[in-house]
Protein backbone atom coordinates (compact mmCIF):
# COMPACT_ATOMS: atom_id res chain seq x y z
CA UNK A 1 0.00 0.00 0.00
CA UNK A 2 2.26 2.78 -1.24
CA UNK A 3 -0.28 4.79 -3.21
CA UNK A 4 -4.00 5.20 -3.17
CA UNK A 5 -5.47 5.51 -6.66
CA UNK A 6 -3.74 6.49 -9.86
CA UNK A 7 -1.12 9.15 -9.16
CA UNK A 8 -2.47 10.25 -5.79
CA UNK A 9 0.21 10.70 -3.11
CA UNK A 10 0.94 8.00 -0.59
CA UNK A 11 -1.25 7.73 2.47
CA UNK A 12 0.52 8.67 5.72
CA UNK A 13 -0.37 7.21 9.10
CA UNK A 14 0.56 9.09 12.26
CA UNK A 15 0.79 7.72 15.79
CA UNK A 16 3.23 10.28 17.25
CA UNK A 17 0.44 12.62 18.25
CA UNK A 18 -3.20 12.17 17.20
CA UNK A 19 -3.80 9.11 15.04
CA UNK A 20 -4.39 10.40 11.53
CA UNK A 21 -4.74 8.81 8.10
CA UNK A 22 -3.71 11.58 5.75
CA UNK A 23 -3.94 11.81 1.98
CA UNK A 24 -3.83 15.10 0.06
CA UNK A 25 -3.83 16.96 3.40
CA UNK A 26 -7.16 15.40 4.41
CA UNK A 27 -7.50 13.18 7.48
CA UNK A 28 -9.51 10.02 6.74
CA UNK A 29 -9.07 8.36 10.14
CA UNK A 30 -12.17 6.50 11.32
CA UNK A 31 -14.29 8.37 13.84
CA UNK A 32 -15.59 5.40 15.84
CA UNK A 33 -13.49 4.99 19.02
CA UNK A 34 -13.22 1.19 18.79
CA UNK A 35 -12.36 1.25 15.09
CA UNK A 36 -9.72 3.90 15.77
CA UNK A 37 -8.35 1.76 18.59
CA UNK A 38 -8.24 -1.28 16.30
CA UNK A 39 -6.41 0.72 13.62
CA UNK A 40 -3.80 1.91 16.14
CA UNK A 41 -3.16 -1.67 17.25
CA UNK A 42 -2.76 -2.93 13.67
CA UNK A 43 -0.49 0.01 12.73
CA UNK A 44 1.71 -0.59 15.73
CA UNK A 45 2.46 -4.08 14.39
CA UNK A 46 2.17 -3.36 10.67
CA UNK A 47 3.13 -6.32 8.55
CA UNK A 48 2.77 -8.74 11.46
CA UNK A 49 -0.13 -10.91 12.55
CA UNK A 50 -2.07 -9.38 15.44
CA UNK A 51 -3.92 -12.28 17.02
CA UNK A 52 -7.60 -12.01 17.87
CA UNK A 53 -7.00 -12.50 21.59
CA UNK A 54 -4.72 -9.44 21.67
CA UNK A 55 -7.33 -7.38 19.85
CA UNK A 56 -10.04 -8.49 22.27
CA UNK A 57 -7.86 -7.70 25.29
CA UNK A 58 -7.08 -4.24 23.93
CA UNK A 59 -10.64 -3.34 22.96
CA UNK A 60 -12.44 -4.69 26.03
CA UNK A 61 -9.77 -5.45 28.65
CA UNK A 62 -11.48 -7.61 31.30
CA UNK A 63 -15.08 -6.97 30.19
CA UNK A 64 -15.68 -8.38 26.68
CA UNK A 65 -19.25 -8.58 25.32
CA UNK A 66 -20.97 -11.96 25.09
CA UNK A 67 -20.54 -12.19 21.30
CA UNK A 68 -17.03 -10.76 21.40
CA UNK A 69 -15.66 -12.46 18.25
CA UNK A 70 -18.56 -11.33 16.14
CA UNK A 71 -18.32 -7.79 17.51
CA UNK A 72 -14.59 -7.70 16.78
CA UNK A 73 -15.25 -8.85 13.21
CA UNK A 74 -17.78 -6.03 12.85
CA UNK A 75 -15.10 -3.47 13.79
CA UNK A 76 -12.68 -5.05 11.30
CA UNK A 77 -15.40 -4.74 8.64
CA UNK A 78 -15.92 -1.03 9.50
CA UNK A 79 -12.18 -0.40 9.20
CA UNK A 80 -12.06 -2.07 5.81
CA UNK A 81 -15.06 -0.03 4.69
CA UNK A 82 -13.35 3.20 5.80
CA UNK A 83 -10.25 2.33 3.75
CA UNK A 84 -12.24 1.32 0.66
CA UNK A 85 -14.78 4.15 0.84
CA UNK A 86 -12.07 6.81 0.93
CA UNK A 87 -9.91 5.20 -1.75
CA UNK A 88 -6.96 4.76 0.57
CA UNK A 89 -5.67 1.58 -1.07
CA UNK A 90 -5.66 -0.21 -4.37
CA UNK A 91 -5.91 -3.65 -2.80
CA UNK A 92 -6.71 -5.44 0.41
CA UNK A 93 -5.02 -3.89 3.43
CA UNK A 94 -6.60 -5.55 6.47
CA UNK A 95 -5.92 -9.18 5.67
CA UNK A 96 -7.36 -12.09 7.63
CA UNK A 97 -4.53 -14.42 8.60
CA UNK A 98 -5.16 -16.91 11.42
CA UNK A 99 -5.02 -16.45 14.31
CA UNK A 100 -5.82 -12.78 13.58
CA UNK A 101 -5.21 -9.99 11.08
CA UNK A 102 -2.32 -8.33 9.25
CA UNK A 103 -2.24 -4.66 8.24
CA UNK A 104 -0.35 -4.74 4.92
CA UNK A 105 1.31 -1.37 4.49
CA UNK A 106 4.77 -0.01 3.77
CA UNK A 107 6.18 0.82 7.20
CA UNK A 108 7.68 4.05 5.85
CA UNK A 109 4.10 5.34 5.59
CA UNK A 110 3.83 5.15 9.40
CA UNK A 111 5.58 7.91 11.33
CA UNK A 112 6.65 5.60 14.18
CA UNK A 113 8.81 3.49 11.89
CA UNK A 114 10.31 6.55 10.19
CA UNK A 115 11.12 7.92 13.65
CA UNK A 116 12.79 4.67 14.68
CA UNK A 117 14.79 4.46 11.46
CA UNK A 118 16.06 8.04 11.88
CA UNK A 119 16.94 7.38 15.53
CA UNK A 120 19.04 4.38 14.56
CA UNK A 121 20.77 6.38 11.83
CA UNK A 122 21.46 9.24 14.25
CA UNK A 123 22.88 6.81 16.82
CA UNK A 124 25.13 5.25 14.18
CA UNK A 125 26.39 8.68 13.06
CA UNK A 126 27.16 9.91 16.56
CA UNK A 127 30.66 8.43 16.77
CA UNK A 128 31.86 9.80 13.43
CA UNK A 129 29.78 12.89 12.60
CA UNK A 130 27.99 14.43 15.60
CA UNK A 131 26.66 17.38 13.58
CA UNK A 132 24.98 15.04 11.10
CA UNK A 133 23.75 12.90 13.98
CA UNK A 134 22.17 15.96 15.60
CA UNK A 135 20.45 16.93 12.33
CA UNK A 136 19.10 13.40 11.90
CA UNK A 137 17.82 13.17 15.47
CA UNK A 138 16.17 16.59 15.18
CA UNK A 139 14.36 15.34 12.08
CA UNK A 140 13.21 12.28 14.03
CA UNK A 141 11.90 14.36 16.93
CA UNK A 142 10.16 16.78 14.55
CA UNK A 143 7.78 13.94 13.62
CA UNK A 144 6.15 14.22 17.04
CA UNK A 145 2.97 16.31 17.28
CA UNK A 146 1.97 15.57 20.87
CA UNK A 147 1.40 12.58 23.16
CA UNK A 148 1.33 9.32 21.20
CA UNK A 149 -2.13 8.29 19.93
CA UNK A 150 -3.59 11.32 21.69
CA UNK A 151 -7.09 10.81 20.26
CA UNK A 152 -7.23 7.04 20.80
CA UNK A 153 -8.96 5.45 23.83
CA UNK A 154 -6.06 3.18 24.78
CA UNK A 155 -6.56 -0.18 26.45
CA UNK A 156 -3.80 -2.22 28.14
CA UNK A 157 -1.82 -3.04 24.99
CA UNK A 158 -1.80 0.45 23.51
CA UNK A 159 -1.20 2.07 26.91
CA UNK A 160 2.00 0.04 27.32
CA UNK A 161 2.97 0.91 23.75
CA UNK A 162 2.42 4.63 24.44
CA UNK A 163 4.73 4.46 27.47
CA UNK A 164 7.39 2.74 25.34
CA UNK A 165 7.09 5.40 22.64
CA UNK A 166 7.58 8.17 25.22
CA UNK A 167 10.71 6.39 26.43
CA UNK A 168 11.98 6.24 22.85
CA UNK A 169 11.27 9.96 22.46
CA UNK A 170 13.20 10.78 25.64
CA UNK A 171 16.12 8.60 24.51
CA UNK A 172 16.18 10.36 21.13
CA UNK A 173 16.17 13.77 22.81
CA UNK A 174 19.03 12.71 25.07
CA UNK A 175 21.05 11.51 22.07
CA UNK A 176 20.27 14.68 20.12
CA UNK A 177 21.54 16.84 22.99
CA UNK A 178 24.64 14.66 23.31
CA UNK A 179 25.30 15.04 19.58
CA UNK A 180 24.89 18.81 19.74
CA UNK A 181 27.29 19.03 22.68
CA UNK A 182 29.86 16.98 20.78
CA UNK A 183 29.30 19.17 17.71
CA UNK A 184 30.27 22.24 19.75
CA UNK A 185 26.77 23.66 20.25
CA UNK A 186 26.93 23.51 24.05
CA UNK A 187 26.32 27.21 24.72
CA UNK A 188 23.09 27.30 22.73
CA UNK A 189 21.82 24.26 24.64
CA UNK A 190 22.03 25.75 28.13
CA UNK A 191 18.58 27.45 28.22
CA UNK A 192 16.83 24.32 26.90
CA UNK A 193 18.66 22.09 29.35
CA UNK A 194 17.82 24.36 32.28
CA UNK A 195 14.14 24.08 31.34
CA UNK A 196 14.35 20.29 30.98
CA UNK A 197 16.11 19.93 34.33
CA UNK A 198 13.41 22.05 36.00
CA UNK A 199 10.74 19.77 34.51
CA UNK A 200 12.66 16.59 35.46
CA UNK A 201 14.36 17.38 38.79
CA UNK A 202 15.51 13.80 39.41
CA UNK A 203 16.77 13.04 35.89
CA UNK A 204 20.50 12.56 36.40
CA UNK A 205 21.17 12.23 32.67
CA UNK A 206 19.80 15.71 31.96
CA UNK A 207 21.68 17.13 34.92
CA UNK A 208 24.87 15.61 33.56
CA UNK A 209 24.29 17.10 30.12
CA UNK A 210 23.68 20.56 31.60
CA UNK A 211 26.77 20.26 33.80
CA UNK A 212 28.84 19.28 30.76
CA UNK A 213 27.43 22.14 28.66
CA UNK A 214 28.18 24.62 31.46
CA UNK A 215 31.69 23.27 31.92
CA UNK A 216 32.47 23.50 28.21
CA UNK A 217 31.12 27.06 28.21
CA UNK A 218 33.58 28.17 30.89
CA UNK A 219 30.99 28.05 33.66
CA UNK A 220 32.60 25.32 35.74
CA UNK A 221 31.57 26.78 39.11
CA UNK A 222 27.90 26.78 38.07
CA UNK A 223 28.23 23.15 37.00
CA UNK A 224 29.76 22.17 40.34
CA UNK A 225 27.06 24.07 42.23
CA UNK A 226 24.46 22.13 40.23
CA UNK A 227 26.08 18.90 41.32
CA UNK A 228 26.00 19.92 44.98
CA UNK A 229 22.33 20.93 44.75
CA UNK A 230 21.37 17.66 43.06
CA UNK A 231 23.36 15.61 45.59
CA UNK A 232 21.57 17.35 48.45
CA UNK A 233 18.17 16.77 46.82
CA UNK A 234 18.86 13.08 46.18
CA UNK A 235 20.18 12.57 49.73
CA UNK A 236 17.28 14.31 51.43
CA UNK A 237 14.42 13.06 49.25
CA UNK A 238 15.54 9.58 48.23
CA UNK A 239 18.50 8.68 50.43
CA UNK A 240 20.69 8.26 47.32
CA UNK A 241 24.02 9.49 46.01
CA UNK A 242 24.40 10.76 42.43
CA UNK A 243 25.12 8.03 39.88
CA UNK A 244 28.67 7.02 39.00
CA UNK A 245 28.64 9.00 35.74
CA UNK A 246 27.78 12.22 37.56
CA UNK A 247 30.41 11.59 40.22
CA UNK A 248 32.99 11.06 37.47
CA UNK A 249 31.89 14.27 35.74
CA UNK A 250 32.23 16.18 39.00
CA UNK A 251 35.78 14.89 39.40
CA UNK A 252 36.59 15.92 35.83
CA UNK A 253 35.32 19.43 36.51
CA UNK A 254 37.31 19.62 39.74
CA UNK A 255 40.48 18.39 38.03
CA UNK A 256 40.12 21.08 35.33
CA UNK A 257 40.04 23.68 38.07
CA UNK A 258 43.09 22.18 39.77
CA UNK A 259 45.09 22.02 36.55
CA UNK A 260 44.47 25.70 35.81
CA UNK A 261 45.57 26.94 39.23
Amino acid sequence: MTRARGDQPAVRFTLLGPLEVRMNDVDYAPTGPKVLQLLALLLMRAGQVVDADTIIRELWSQDPPRSVRKTMQTYVYHLRQCIERNGLAGGEVVVTKPPGYVFKVDREQIDVFTFQRLCKLGRDLLATDPAAAADTLRAALALWAGPPMANVPCGPVLSAYAVDLEEQRNAARYLRIQAEIEAGQHRALIPELRSLVAENPHDEGLHGQLMRALGLSGRRLEALEMYRDLRTKLNEELGLEPCADLQKLQQELLSVGTSTT
